[in-house]
Parts: C-alpha cells; sequence; structure tokens
C-alpha cells in the first residue's frame, strides 16, 4: 500500500508550523513527509535512497533499481537538517560539510535537486 499523500495545504501548514519553532513531533513528521513527496515528484527513480529517521526515507532519482539490503546510494540527515536543505534556508554543501548530511555513492549529492518548491 502507497503511503497516504499530503495534501499541499497540510504540507504548507505542518512547515509553518515548524517554522514557528516547537511543533509537536507529529507536525514535524509531517512536514518532513511532505517535503520527501515533493522530492519523489520532482526526481522519481529507484538509485538513490533518502532517509529521514525517524520519519521517512523515499527512494528517488533515475537509474539502476535497488531491491535488497543496504542501497549503494544513500543520504541520510535528521529532520531538522532536511527541512532546512529542503526549504532553502540552509545550502546542502554546508550540512554536508558539517557532517549533518551523510551522503554516500555516486548520485548521493541531491543539491541539483534542492531547494524543493513547497
Amino acid at each position: 500500500m502507497p503511503p497516504r499523500r499530503i495534501e499541499t495545504g497540510d504540507g504548507r501548514d505542518a512547515l509553518a508550523a515548524v517554522a514557528a519553532g516547537d511543533a509537536p513531533r507529529a507536525v514535524t513528521a509531517t512536514a518532513v513527509r511532505y517535503l520527501l513527496q515533493l522530492l519523489v515528484e520532482k526526481a522519481p527513480g529507484n538509485s538513490v535512497e533518502m532517509r529521514v529517521p525517524p520519519f521517512g526515507a523515499v527512494q528517488v532519482i533515475e537509474g539502476p533499481r535497488h531491491t535488497r539490503g543496504t542501497p549503494p546510494n544513500v543520504v541520510e540527515t535528521d529532520a531538522a537538517t532536511w527541512i532546512a536543505v529542503a526549504t532553502g534556508e540552509e545550502h546542502w554543501a554546508d550540512a554536508v560539510s558539517s557532517g549533518r548530511i551523510v551522503a554516500s555513492g555516486v548520485r548521493a549529492d541531491l543539491s541539483a535537486l534542492l531547494p524543493l518548491r513547497p
């Protein structure tokens, strides 16, 4: 069963609440999942796994399909960093160089896809 689609209004409301500070965990989860959903829409595919534990993970970018075990191209970060880079509040390169984004694999640089336009 595919994940429930987050409507634009709900996603934007969640992002606004996170930006205002002290958003409940469920609201942060909605914001993260909404941005992951936008990433999938912008770059569909299965060659890179984008992880934002514990809230979500998606596969994006066209290329070789990965089906078992640890994928060769993985990006992982925390919710606050994902929201910041996905909305343009922070640059991808800054988050990578500070170690808040861990990106491995030749296709794991998502900087050309960001920021997303929620």
